[in-house]
């Protein structure tokens, strides 16, 4: 973060101006160009997102508590809490913080590196929000996010870069190439919408007629849209196996009226919940030939059954205790050290510092053991410290902050986390199963990828939405050729996360 006055803002600086014909493209990835999450910050987050649950009447909702959770989370440099508290006051839900607040907190997101803080900087410019409207500005931004390896950035642009001819004006280029590029990139990183828009320009190319090829993978890319929560897709597919608009063209391979239903009742489901995602779809709606388990037509079982499933262990919230120690840990949790260090007065953001002389060893307190990570809250200043024996007392020189986050204890523990409403909660299957990528799957079940947490592409995969339903003797998925992201399948290893059978006929109970 710069605390130089006279520095140009972020958001102000000359950037290269939008090139819709860029010859290439290179697929990016966000997730390994994040800051450190802290455990502590994404509890408050999560517990922030189970009350803004849409599923919970907006008179039931408390936008106070929504508010202190996020803000507490943003302040423990969760980039997405921060963006969150920036939509918060652009809504208007906190009074006492408007469209300025939220343009310095998205550009604070700038400054710790966020590719989708650029992504919603494009967005105010486009819309003047907070800053005087700016439609270049806007796509420079845009461009600089997507480069970076934001995912919404590449499905925006993707979507509009990949037209039969330039229209400017309407804001449509010529570029099909990179525009596929794009997509494809976006969709792997899990954006669903972004599989929407690449199913429709495999199946409506421009200047001609789709290949037979062009229509099965945009079927495939569809049906891994709506598992990614991607509304469009599941009507898209409703209406391909329910009400094709040309025989000759569709994109499934026969009419079937009860996939058809299934897909529209998954649909209605992301309507009202945009973030829903659906890992185990291929467990209520596998694709062809596979056949359709029997289902007992009511839309919750369906919802339920195709959700992502975590331990639940995972509900844990960590808690600090009013008047703890600086030094306090909850026992949840374990600290962890970062590459990030500061020699500032005072902490740039909340979180655990630790200080280290000029020769990058820990200061010593007056018993001479080595200072542990402290709490900070931002801005606050830091302690200081003198060298023993000295008067009149001289303070040590060119003292540097470390800082820590928090982290689960056992990290690499396989517990995928969500907000409550988001993710189904499973007692894990006893003993525990884990097999290789390139081994084949020996169990029916929800089967989660699992990277170590310090891999780069961990944030990437390990996610709840990034599980699969396998069969017995089916291979596991793999990365390049199924989530289009350039990872070794021999760095992943898939675990068994729930191997209870299919059973969505069970009869509703009476309520």
């Amino acid at each position: 973060m710069t605390t130089d006055p006279e520095e140009i803002p972020l958001r102000s600086r000359s950037l290269p101006l939008f090139n819709p014909h860029m010859p290439s493209f290179d697929c990016a990835i966000e997730a390994s160009k994040l800051p450190p999450i802290d455990a502590q910050g994404e509890a408050w987050f999560f517990q922030a997102r189970a009350l803004d649950n849409p599923q919970i009447l907006l008179q039931d909702r408390n936008p106070q508590q929504i508010l202190h959770f996020t803000r507490l989370a943003a302040q423990r440099n969760h980039w997405k809490a921060v963006l969150n508290l920036a939509s918060y006051y652009v809504e208007g839900t906190d009074p006492a913080n408007g469209q300025n607040d939220a343009v310095e907190l998205v550009e604070k997101a700038m400054n710790l590196g966020v590719p989708a803080a650029y992504d919603r900087m494009g967005t105010y410019y486009k819309n003047a929000t907070g800053v005087r409207g700016d439609y270049t500005r806007a796509y420079a931004l845009w461009q600089k996010a997507a480069l970076m390896g934001n995912p919404d950035a590449m499905a925006f642009l993707g979507k509009n870069m990949g037209a039969a001819e330039d229209n400017p004006a309407a804001a449509y280029w010529a570029n099909r190439p990179v525009a596929l590029q794009m997509l494809t990139c976006s969709v792997g990183q899990g954006n669903g919408d972004a599989g929407y828009f690449l199913a429709l320009k495999l199946q409506i190319p421009p200047l001609r007629e789709s290949t037979k090829k062009e229509r099965e993978l945009a079927f495939l890319v569809l049906h891994q849209g709506a598992k990614l929560g991607c509304e469009n897709c599941a009507n898209k597919l409703s209406l391909e196996f329910g009400h094709p608009r040309s025989m000759a063209e569709m994109l499934a391979p026969f009419i079937d009226r009860a996939r058809a239903e299934r897909y529209a009742l998954l649909g209605d489901a992301l309507f009202f919940d945009s973030d829903r995602r659906f890992p185990n779809l291929d467990k209520v709606l596998p694709l062809p030939p596979a056949t359709l388990p029997p289902w007992n037509g009511d839309r919750d079982t369906l919802v339920r059954a195709a959700m992502g499933v975590t331990p639940v262990a995972s509900l844990n919230i960590p808690v600090i205790p009013p008047n703890s120690s600086r030094f306090f840990v909850p026992p949840e949790l374990v600290l962890r050290k970062t590459d990030i260090t500061t020699q500032a007065p005072r902490a740039p953001y909340e979180g655990y510092w630790r200080p280290l002389t000029a020769a990058k060893v820990p200061v010593a307190d007056n018993q001479h053991r080595p200072i542990q990570p402290g709490l900070y809250k931002q801005n606050e200043p830091f302690s200081r410290f003198f060298i023993d024996d000295t008067k009149p007392e001289t303070l040590i020189p060119e003292v540097t902050w470390e800082y820590w986050v928090t982290a689960w204890h056992a990290e690499d523990v396989v517990e995928p986390r969500a907000p409550m409403h988001l993710i189904r909660h499973v007692p894990r299957p006893q003993p525990l199963l884990s097999l290789g990528a390139n081994e084949t799957c020996s169990k029916t079940g929800t089967w989660q990828p699992w990277l170590p947490a310090n891999h780069p592409m961990a944030g990437a995969v390990n996610q709840h939405w990034r599980q699969a339903w396998v069969v017995a003797g089916q291979p596991f998925p793999q990365p390049k050729a199924d989530w289009w992201l350039d990872i070794p399948a021999t760095d992943i290893t898939w675990h068994l996360m729930d191997d209870a059978p299919v059973d969505i006929n069970r009869p509703v109970p009476k309520k």
